[in-house]
């Protein structure tokens, strides 16, 4: 049986004595504790993370119920929010006997590693899928540098003049 502090145990971290000695990692355990807080939380709307190439991927949520201007998408500094507010309709008349599909608002949040950026978001069938590329500018991207050859010449050889020659 699982109790209270061993759930804690499990998703608190204390981070600070790798914030003491390390340099410029800020941001890193900034996401990692971020990530524990969001483990947290309930599990709407599910979602999956694919992996469609070496630098591209895609994320996929069930919002079944929502449509796609009660969906909003934002992308800001390394972090991916999608965020669905129901419109409510006025149903008079109406009386449900059970209420199984969901149209509670929610709120994703997406941590996006340097240079990710957001290609395009659909809707079709009740699924956001949103595509992801990570672009990485020229500056950074490996590069092989090619070694040349010269041949050299010793010009500190003394040379004799052609007529002195012979």
């Amino acid at each position: 049986m699982l109790n209270k502090e061993d759930l804690e145990m499990r998703t608190a971290f204390d981070l600070t004595p790798y914030r003491r000695s390390t340099v410029g990692f800020d941001r890193l355990f900034d996401a990692l504790e971020n990530s524990f807080r969001a483990e947290t939380q309930d599990g709407y709307p599910p979602f999956d993370i694919v992996r469609t190439g070496e630098d591209s991927y895609r994320i996929t949520l069930a919002v079944a119920g929502f449509r796609p201007d009660e969906i909003d998408i934002t992308s800001q500094q390394n972090q991916l929010v999608i965020s669905g507010q129901k419109i409510e309709k006025d149903e008079d008349g109406v009386e449900f006997v059970h209420r199984g599909i969901a149209a509670r608002a929610f709120e994703r949040r997406f941590q996006l590693a340097d240079y990710v950026e957001v290609r395009d978001a659909d809707y079709e069938h009740g699924m956001l899928t949103i595509s992801l590329q990570r672009i990485v500018p020229e500056s950074l991207k490996r590069r092989k540098i090619a070694i040349g050859s010269r041949e050299h010449v010793n010009d500190d050889t003394p040379q004799l003049p052609e007529d002195k020659a012979a």
